[in-house]
């Protein structure tokens, strides 16, 4: 009877920090996803060359980065291509 007890306490404490680990998952690839769409719009949009720099190439890094940080580091991709450090 106790080991039962026992086992459904444990069940259930695993289940909450799953719940909680797969909860933060989401957002992180959220971000993810609408960084990656933010910078193939700026791609497809042609902004960058209209505002005189050259086209922002998206690349294995670019993926990266984006995957990893999300929207802010496709506003930095943006940033450093503005300056001309990538």
């Amino acid at each position: 009877m106790i080991y039962t007890i026992f086992l459904i306490v444990i069940c259930l404490i695993v289940l909450l920090v799953l719940w909680h680990v797969l909860k933060n998952v989401v957002k992180l690839v959220i971000n993810s996803i609408i960084g990656l769409l933010l910078l193939g719009i700026v791609k497809y949009l042609n902004i960058f060359p209209t505002l005189g720099f050259p086209q922002i190439e998206i690349g294995w890094i670019s993926v990266i980065v984006c995957a990893i940080a999300g929207i802010p580091g496709a506003i930095l991709l943006m940033i450093l291509h503005v300056f001309g450090l990538i």
